[in-house]
């Protein structure tokens, strides 16, 4: 039986941990509160306290006890500054480089890509300097600088939504110029699916995961609102196009068979509980 740390059991760590356990894997999980423990003990994962400072600070090297390692930390700029996140990554690597783990997955974003005003691929950013979050791109060539010595992932994922994240809470009543902007967006339950399906297939390289379709900003606030009565938004014309990106995700369509639960985003499941 295979183990699965997960650094960083929130709003996707958690419920990708309980599927990973469903999967028959023996998980372990980090917290950087004391609070959550009990919550991740209840839905059955190996709970440990971890704070990256960007130092680790905790129980490190019990989640480094593990075959997989699945790296699950939103980066932190603002106060903390765009060097933070990559001096994270690179500390924690330092360790892993001296751990028994074979198989890092690290989730980043489809945030790094620019405006394009056109789809976007994985081949466009490599380096820092193509990037429009430079940071996020240096902690995923950190990873990938090890693959000579385990597999690494890169998962590139859309916004995240599903759930209480829903699109149309963050416009109710407010005017929106953007409106005509395609949206690049993944499911909760299939981003965790894919992840599980990945490992399953020990697939290794960058990977970006959005849901198939990619239907407007007015059309996915709108049905948003309809369907959980929240304020509809007000449209506004621009005084200009805004600009755009249609991020692909035929690359891991093309290594992966997976069938996505929500693949249009105007269907994705929301909760207001």
């Amino acid at each position: 039986m295979q183990t699965v740390s997960i650094l960083g059991c929130g709003w996707l760590g958690l419920p990708l941990a309980k599927l990973l356990i469903e999967e028959g894997y023996l998980v372990k999980g980090s917290t950087t509160t004391p609070e959550k423990l009990p919550v991740l003990q209840q839905a059955g994962i190996d709970a440990h306290l971890l704070q990256l400072n960007p130092e680790p600070v905790g129980e490190l090297a019990a989640l480094l006890d593990t075959d997989i390692l699945i790296v699950d930390i939103p980066p932190r700029a603002g106060k903390f500054g765009d060097d933070f996140h990559p001096e994270q990554i690179r500390r924690l690597a330092q360790a892993v480089r001296r751990s028994t783990v074979n198989q890092v997955l690290y989730i980043s974003s489809t945030s790094v890509y620019p405006e394009l005003n056109r789809e976007v691929t994985e081949a466009d950013v490599v380096l820092p300097a193509e990037s429009a979050a430079p940071a996020l791109v240096t902690a995923e060539q950190t990873w990938l600088d090890q693959s000579g010595d385990r597999m690494v992932t890169v998962l590139r994922c859309g916004g995240l939504m599903g759930y209480e994240r829903i699109p149309g809470k963050y416009v109710a009543g407010k005017t929106v110029t953007t409106g005509d902007v395609p949206v690049n967006y993944i499911h909760r339950d299939d981003a965790a699916g894919i992840i599980a399906a990945l490992l399953r297939k020990q697939l290794t390289g960058t990977y970006n995961v959005v849901a198939p379709l990619h239907p407007t900003r007015r059309e996915v606030y709108e049905q948003s609102c309809r369907d959980l009565h929240f304020a509809m938004p007000v449209f506004a014309e621009p005084t200009e196009n805004a600009p755009f990106k249609v991020v692909s995700n035929q690359k891991l369509t093309n290594k992966l068979l997976y069938t996505y639960k929500y693949a249009n985003p105007l269907n994705f499941f929301y909760s207001l509980s």
